[in-house]
Protein backbone atom coordinates (compact mmCIF):
# COMPACT_ATOMS: atom_id res chain seq x y z
CA UNK A 1 0.00 0.00 0.00
CA UNK A 2 1.24 3.49 -0.84
CA UNK A 3 1.71 6.45 1.85
CA UNK A 4 -1.09 8.06 -0.16
CA UNK A 5 -3.81 5.28 0.95
CA UNK A 6 -2.65 5.25 5.10
CA UNK A 7 -3.53 9.18 4.76
CA UNK A 8 -6.57 8.70 2.58
CA UNK A 9 -7.61 5.82 5.03
CA UNK A 10 -7.07 7.66 7.90
CA UNK A 11 -8.87 11.07 6.81
CA UNK A 12 -11.79 8.53 5.59
CA UNK A 13 -11.69 6.72 9.35
CA UNK A 14 -11.77 10.76 10.91
CA UNK A 15 -14.39 11.98 8.25
CA UNK A 16 -16.60 9.25 9.99
CA UNK A 17 -16.07 10.18 13.36
CA UNK A 18 -13.11 8.01 14.64
CA UNK A 19 -10.31 8.59 16.46
CA UNK A 20 -6.82 7.83 14.66
CA UNK A 21 -3.22 8.02 15.75
CA UNK A 22 -0.85 7.93 12.96
CA UNK A 23 2.85 6.37 13.45
CA UNK A 24 5.42 7.21 10.94
CA UNK A 25 9.40 5.61 10.62
CA UNK A 26 11.09 8.77 11.30
CA UNK A 27 14.84 6.97 11.16
CA UNK A 28 16.51 3.70 10.95
CA UNK A 29 19.93 2.67 11.54
CA UNK A 30 21.22 -1.05 10.01
CA UNK A 31 18.84 -3.55 8.18
CA UNK A 32 15.01 -2.02 8.52
CA UNK A 33 12.65 -3.77 6.82
CA UNK A 34 10.47 -0.44 6.13
CA UNK A 35 12.25 3.27 5.14
CA UNK A 36 12.23 6.45 6.05
CA UNK A 37 8.52 7.78 5.84
CA UNK A 38 6.57 4.29 6.53
CA UNK A 39 3.31 5.23 7.67
CA UNK A 40 0.29 3.10 9.68
CA UNK A 41 -2.55 4.22 10.94
CA UNK A 42 -4.61 2.89 13.59
CA UNK A 43 -8.34 3.66 14.45
CA UNK A 44 -9.72 3.05 17.96
CA UNK A 45 -11.72 -0.06 16.86
CA UNK A 46 -8.13 -1.46 15.95
CA UNK A 47 -8.39 -0.82 12.30
CA UNK A 48 -5.31 -0.61 11.02
CA UNK A 49 -3.64 0.62 7.45
CA UNK A 50 -0.03 0.45 6.48
CA UNK A 51 3.05 -0.68 7.79
CA UNK A 52 6.11 0.45 10.08
CA UNK A 53 7.88 -2.50 10.01
CA UNK A 54 6.36 -5.28 7.81
CA UNK A 55 4.86 -6.65 11.36
CA UNK A 56 7.54 -7.63 13.85
CA UNK A 57 6.84 -4.10 16.01
CA UNK A 58 3.28 -3.43 14.71
CA UNK A 59 1.85 -4.70 18.15
CA UNK A 60 4.05 -2.17 20.19
CA UNK A 61 3.01 0.88 18.45
CA UNK A 62 -0.57 0.31 17.74
CA UNK A 63 -0.47 -0.25 22.15
CA UNK A 64 1.26 3.34 22.13
CA UNK A 65 -1.48 4.67 19.75
CA UNK A 66 -4.31 3.89 21.72
CA UNK A 67 -2.83 5.39 24.61
CA UNK A 68 -2.56 8.48 22.22
CA UNK A 69 -5.83 8.12 20.93
CA UNK A 70 -6.85 8.85 24.49
CA UNK A 71 -4.90 11.60 25.23
CA UNK A 72 -1.22 10.66 26.08
CA UNK A 73 1.19 12.82 24.37
CA UNK A 74 2.65 11.98 21.13
CA UNK A 75 5.60 9.78 21.65
CA UNK A 76 8.77 8.81 19.61
CA UNK A 77 9.40 5.42 20.23
CA UNK A 78 12.96 3.32 19.45
CA UNK A 79 13.33 0.02 18.69
CA UNK A 80 16.75 -1.66 18.83
CA UNK A 81 18.00 -5.06 18.82
CA UNK A 82 21.48 -7.03 18.29
CA UNK A 83 22.18 -9.02 15.12
CA UNK A 84 21.71 -11.90 18.24
CA UNK A 85 18.20 -11.07 19.13
CA UNK A 86 17.33 -9.64 15.80
CA UNK A 87 15.28 -13.00 15.22
CA UNK A 88 13.29 -13.00 17.85
CA UNK A 89 11.67 -9.71 17.72
CA UNK A 90 11.69 -10.29 13.33
CA UNK A 91 14.27 -7.46 12.69
CA UNK A 92 15.99 -10.09 10.51
CA UNK A 93 19.34 -8.46 10.31
CA UNK A 94 19.41 -6.45 13.61
CA UNK A 95 19.47 -2.51 13.45
CA UNK A 96 17.35 0.34 14.78
CA UNK A 97 14.00 2.00 13.64
CA UNK A 98 12.47 5.12 15.34
CA UNK A 99 8.87 5.58 15.19
CA UNK A 100 6.73 8.96 15.83
CA UNK A 101 3.02 8.16 17.02
CA UNK A 102 0.78 11.17 17.44
CA UNK A 103 -2.64 11.56 17.25
CA UNK A 104 -4.68 13.73 14.17
CA UNK A 105 -6.80 16.04 15.21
Amino acid sequence: MIEADVLATATNWQDQGHKVALATVVATWGSSPRPVGSQLAVDETGRMVGSVSGGCIEGAVVHEARQIMEGAPPKLLTFGVTDEDAWSVGLACGGTVKVFVESLV
